[in-house]
């Protein structure tokens, strides 16, 4: 099974640019056709949140479009920049989230990998939270299949990156997800996006990977009164391959033309 895995694309109406200086929308349209050029096609694509930059109508709209050439079924979370009600407006196809409340969803028919969209954002707020009812939900629907292979996919990372400016807008009481996900050792791993960066660590008994954005870069600054900022660094996805013998490899995957492929390995 073969998850491709985009996030924080940060889409604008067409012809802006993102925070008036990168074009979020070119970069995005790239990411999805080097998705599209994968060979073998995965079987699902996931995208961890920030959708658009400010929640819109005209942005969702656009953002459509971008998505349109995708030839998989495509599953998302909203992020703190997005909507959550606007974002349900603007999809209504997307019949795997719930009609009211937050938009997390369990979905199991893509193949032996179940993958868990979880809703942790705050309305109005930048960070995260595990909030009774989210954890009460996640564990309720880790129970239902407990020893099935699961993926989580949520939006703010629940843990200390390090980054002073990023971490203000974590997922609050990330030891509460800990607690409920080291209850299910099927759970395979936690996705993130948010963070602009890609991450791995143990975190409740797994392992826990974030994303990197199809735009810019947040800068990896571990200085506690480090200013924020952020690069133009090439723009990656990642793809999470499921194979029975050897669990879940999550693979790393810059986005652009690069040199090769040469003669050798």
């Amino acid at each position: 099974m073969l998850i491709a895995h985009l996030s924080d694309p940060h889409v604008h109406p067409r012809g802006v640019l993102y925070q008036n200086l990168v074009d979020s929308n070119a970069m995005f349209e790239a990411a999805v056709r080097h998705l599209n050029s994968l060979s073998p096609r995965p079987d699902v694509v996931i995208l961890s949140g920030d959708l658009v930059d400010f929640g819109t109508d005209e942005e969702y709209a656009f953002a459509r479009e971008l998505l349109a050439p995708i030839r998989e079924p495509l599953l998302m979370i909203p992020g703190n920049h997005d909507e959550r009600e606007a974002m349900r407006r603007s999809f209504p196809d997307h019949a795997y989230w719930p009609k009211s409340g937050p938009l997390s969803f369990s979905a199991t028919e893509f193949g032996p990998v179940r993958i868990i969209g979880f809703d942790i954002t705050v309305p109005g707020k930048h960070h995260g939270d595990m909030d009774d009812a989210a954890v009460a939900w996640l564990d309720a629907t880790l129970a239902r299949e407990p020893d099935r292979p699961t993926i989580i996919m949520m939006h703010q990372h629940p843990f200390a990156s390090g980054i002073p400016y990023i971490d203000k807008y974590d997922c609050r009481r990330g030891e509460r997800l800990a607690e409920v996900v080291s209850r299910y050792p099927a759970a395979v791993r936690i996705l993130c996006g948010h963070i602009h960066r890609h991450m791995q660590l143990q975190f409740g008994g797994t392992i826990l990977c974030t994303a990197p954005s199809t735009t810019t870069a947040i800068a990896l600054r571990l200085d506690p009164a480090a200013a924020p900022a952020s690069f133009v660094d090439p723009p990656a996805m990642l793809l999470h391959h499921w194979q029975p013998d050897t669990g879940l490899i999550s693979h790393y995957v810059p986005i652009g033309d690069f040199r090769g492929p040469l003669p050798f390995a």
